[in-house]
């Protein structure tokens, strides 16, 4: 018999600041965080804008020693799991040793370390940073959290560019299921607002110069933004040992590679990620009330994402709410699928459905419930989040409420 996973804490650092109810003010207030970008060589950019962590002060969590070795994904990494181990109320001595689990999904790593050493390095300067390789390896986040949590069971990061947060939690609740640990720290990181990974983005021309519409016809691009999202994860069995309560059940999970094309994305995939989330949990479409979109806000995405929930929802398509928060915080890469998950989870605590603000005229080819503002999430319905990435790799994950 599996065990059922709950979900005792949840922490997030975003462009909307320090915390998961700065992140959820954002979301259901639909108050957009992407502005002016500051970054060294930023006059060799066309795109100037992103949604960056600003005013963070990685000194006042972090000791001497950790801010030495660690990028800025990893200092992200650090305070969203330390808001998320406060608000499960989980003791070191419960969450350190080998039946705990550190996994941290990250698309690129330690970018922000990387673009300043090669800066450095081909401008000649002699003197580099001998801690570079262990700040710049995607790993590190995990690592870092398993040695300050004394975490001693599997530790280990996921990289699958977009997906890489979704399937970090879904691999998490899959070992926890099975039994090969009972608590888990999982979720994702990113921080590459560089001048050479902006400039990379848009090479691409996906990048908007002005703002992220999702699902709106005269959407122009995507805007990138940087975070971390992290949750605890726990056993039934293990939460109640210690008199601990759920915020919610993570219920379900489902990923599929569409094994079609690197960069163009497959609706087919997309749905049957859905649906693997939907079998996993064992629901029906219907019972779902409220759709985390990826919603990126470029062409491609937004039509693939659009026909794969009709494909899975079919007649119920018209009356679930489907929003994206990347039009507020930014497409946060690795980090995203964790950040989004957050917001969906706290939809279903909250009972609220955010929303879909930035649509000007709706894409015809687009035809999703989009609600310009909050509308309520019934009591007896679950929320499902989507993650698609690069490489046509696509996740979903499927949360239920805790019923008394």
């Amino acid at each position: 018999m599996q065990n059922r996973v709950a979900i005792t804490g949840f922490g997030a650092i975003s462009a909307a600041g320090l915390g998961a109810d700065a992140l959820w003010d954002t979301a259901v207030t639909g108050t957009s965080r992407i502005g002016a970008l500051d970054v060294p060589r930023l006059d060799r950019l066309r795109v100037r804008i992103a949604a960056a962590v600003n005013d963070f002060r990685p000194e006042e969590h972090l000791s001497r020693e950790e801010l030495q070795r660690t990028d800025r994904f990893a200092h992200f990494t650090h305070v969203a799991a330390a808001e998320a181990i406060r608000q499960s109320g989980i003791l070191p001595e419960q969450l350190a040793g080998p039946r705990s689990a550190a996994i941290v999904g990250t698309g690129i790593g330690g970018m922000t370390t990387m673009d300043e050493s090669y800066a450095q390095f081909f401008a000649g300067e002699r003197r580099l940073d001998p801690f570079t390789i262990p700040k710049v390896m995607p790993s590190a986040g995990a690592s870092h959290l398993s040695i300050v949590h004394k975490i001693t069971g599997p530790s280990f990061a996921v990289s699958s560019a977009c997906s890489s947060g979704t399937q970090a939690i879904g691999l998490g609740m899959q070992m926890i299921r099975h039994g090969l640990v009972d608590r888990a720290l999982v979720g994702g990181s990113e921080a590459s607002l560089t001048a050479a990974t902006l400039k990379s983005w848009e090479l691409m021309r996906v990048l908007s110069p002005d703002k992220c519409r999702p699902f709106s016809r005269d959407r122009n691009g995507l805007v990138l933004g940087e975070g971390a999202g992290i949750f605890v994860l726990e056993s039934e069995a293990s939460m109640k040992a210690r008199n601990a309560r759920p915020l919610a059940w993570l219920s379900g999970y489902g990923t599929s590679s569409d094994a079609r094309d690197i960069i163009q994305p497959d609706e087919e995939g997309a749905a049957r990620a859905m649906q693997l989330a939907l079998m996993d949990a064992g629901l029906e479409p219907g019972e779902i009330g409220y759709i985390n979109a990826h919603g990126t806000g470029t062409i491609l995405n937004d039509i693939n994402e659009s026909a794969a929930i009709r494909r899975v929802f079919g007649q119920s398509t018209p009356v679930i709410p489907v929003s994206s928060v990347k039009q507020l915080i930014g497409h946060t890469l690795g980090a995203s699928g964790a950040l989004e998950f957050v917001v969906t989870v706290k939809s279903l605590i909250e009972k609220t459905c955010p929303p879909h603000t930035n649509l000007t005229e709706p894409d015809p080819r687009c035809d999703l419930h989009l609600p310009k503002e909050s509308v309520g999430l019934a009591p007896s319905k679950a929320v499902l989040c989507n993650s698609f990435a690069f490489g046509g790799v696509n996740a979903s994950l499927v949360a239920t409420r805790v019923v008394d």
